[in-house]
């Protein structure tokens, strides 16, 4: 018991340390062991993809103690250790990248099919526009032939227009005018009679006092 003890005490004082993740290659299975050793008992089987974590390893470097997802820890073979995940690890996730751009493909080809329509249907728009433009260009090229007399036309009517409201504000000043004068005319016309009935106001009411009397004669003379 005594020098199993030592046996084991001199092993753990050789080992290596390490920390890093492992696979477990494409094995049929990997026993994990107690110990770093084939006699140790049997902790368990490890299928192939199996993440552990390497802790470190004996002495020779044939065994690596590890220690999976769920926490049990043992000794495997080193050989049977990997960086990379296993083939029949990786080939599910790569069938499921092919799937994921499988649909991807089939969406961007559907996207595709989909713009080109709409580039059709851009193109037959395109056309109409360019075809309703050379119509209006060539009517803006007749408009524009008729619009030198228009214009011409135009320019009389405004000149006429302005003359018109020129005419018809010195009309308007000549009516106010006007008006101011009869205004006056009736108010002059106002004075003159109502200064006449004064005037013969006073001499009917003055010119009599201002006559001198005849003296009545006596018969007692």
């Amino acid at each position: 018991m005594i020098r199993a003890i030592l046996i084991l005490l001199l092993s753990a004082g050789s080992l290596v340390h390490a920390q890093e993740s492992r696979y477990i290659s494409d094995e049929v299975f990997v026993v994990l062991h107690a110990g770093p050793g084939s006699n140790y008992r049997w902790l368990g089987k490890l299928i192939p993809g199996t993440e552990l974590t390497e802790k470190r390893r004996s002495t020779d470097g044939n065994w690596a103690e590890v220690a999976t997802a769920r926490g049990t820890e043992g000794w495997v073979q080193a050989e049977y250790l990997s960086t990379e995940p296993p083939a029949q690890v990786r080939l599910p996730a790569v069938v499921r990248q092919l799937e994921e751009a499988q649909q991807e493909s089939a969406e961007l080809r559907s996207s595709l099919a989909e713009l080109r329509t709409e580039q059709s249907a851009v193109s037959a728009q395109l056309a109409k526009s360019n075809a309703e433009l050379q119509q209006v260009s060539e009517e803006l090229a007749q408009l524009r032939q008729i619009s030198g007399s228009a214009v011409e036309t135009a320019e009389n009517n405004r000149r006429l227009v302005e003359e018109s409201a020129t005419m018809r504000t010195t009309l308007d000043t000549l009516e106010a005018d006007n008006q101011r004068l009869q205004d006056r005319v009736r108010s002059s016309a106002f004075m003159d009679g109502a200064f006449a009935v004064l005037l013969g106001v006073i001499i009917t009411l003055v010119v009599p006092r201002l006559w001198p009397k005849r003296k009545s004669s006596s018969s007692w003379a």
